[in-house]
């Protein structure tokens, strides 16, 4: 069964190289265009939500958004609106389908889903979120930087592409006409967002340690003939020597290294973030426990 979530705030969230395909366009002659840059003293505060190595559930995430929509809007209309807000974290196993989605490309009967199945309001085919994913949604205001779709896909893109880069001189690359993220015939990142009266939600989900399986119950955003990939089956598959992908049967060790490529990229990520959008983190907030009050550090 799909099910569609209550968007209302139930509590606030925790304030290689490989050869690309034929048709895959190179990064990095676009980085310029990209990057709006600003006087530092004109750069925009992001707030993070920071719970990336938490296991949220999908629909609590999905409220906090709506939430936070909800308060950018009405903060707009008193010309109050004076941060962005970026949360990170990673999902509990689940299937989630675009506005639009077809359920041609689900493996399973939808009245018999192998996980929670959702159709929300973004963008795009069906996904797959599941632990060892770091998926980021930021909830900005284009306003303040560009208003424009296509530059703000692009930009998320180019968040990934410079991270892989800059933590494991992973080489990735955007393939023409579809949006993510690929190494080769891989495809590393999903991305799928909602705009409105140019506030952005959802964002996008970046496989770092992810188990592919439930991939295979599902045509990944709806694209047929490619396979997605993970940062660790990446650098396992081009660096088999490598200390983060030695002894990977030994349990506690694995945990180790998923721990170790999970902050690694977590860390990437933010820094390319801040840089693409030319924002400045703020408040780092963060809630330990689902139900307690709005923490602070």
């Amino acid at each position: 069964m799909i099910l569609w979530a209550n968007p209302i705030l139930s509590s606030f969230p925790p304030h290689l190289t490989q050869s690309p395909s034929k048709s895959a366009q190179k990064s990095h002659c676009c980085l310029a265009d990209l990057t709006v840059h600003v006087s530092p003293s004109l750069k925009r505060r992001c707030d993070v939500y920071d719970l990336h190595k938490e296991l949220v559930p999908y629909t609590e995430a999905w409220s906090w958004q709506n939430a936070i929509v909800k308060e950018k809007k009405a903060l707009i209309e008193k010309n109050e609106d004076l941060t962005d807000s970026l949360i990170i974290l990673q999902h509990h196993p689940v299937y989630t389908l675009g506005a639009g989605s077809s359920e041609k490309y689900l493996n399973f009967d939808v009245k018999n889903a192998p996980f929670d199945l959702y159709r929300t309001e973004r963008g795009g085919e069906v996904t797959y979120h599941g632990p060892g994913q770091i998926v980021m949604y930021p909830i900005m205001n284009l306003r303040y930087h560009k208003m424009d779709l296509h530059w703000y896909l692009r930009a998320l893109e180019e968040v990934v592409i410079r991270a892989l880069h800059s933590a494991f001189g992973i080489e990735a690359s955007r393939v023409e006409g579809l949006t993510g993220v690929w190494v080769g015939n891989a495809k590393l990142a999903a991305i799928g967002v909602k705009v409105s009266k140019w506030i952005t939600y959802h964002g996008l989900a970046l496989n770092v340690t992810t188990d592919m399986t439930p991939f295979q119950n599902i045509i990944p955003c709806g694209i047929q003939n490619r396979r997605v990939g993970s940062i660790k089956s990446l650098l396992k598959e081009n660096f088999p020597s490598k200390r983060y992908v030695e002894e990977d049967n030994i349990n506690h060790h694995h945990q180790t290294v998923d721990s170790e490529l999970i902050d690694v990229t977590h860390k990437s990520l933010i820094t390319e973030f801040c840089e693409v959008f030319q924002v400045d983190l703020g408040i780092n907030l963060y809630k330990p426990e689902f139900g307690n009050t709005l923490s602070q550090t």
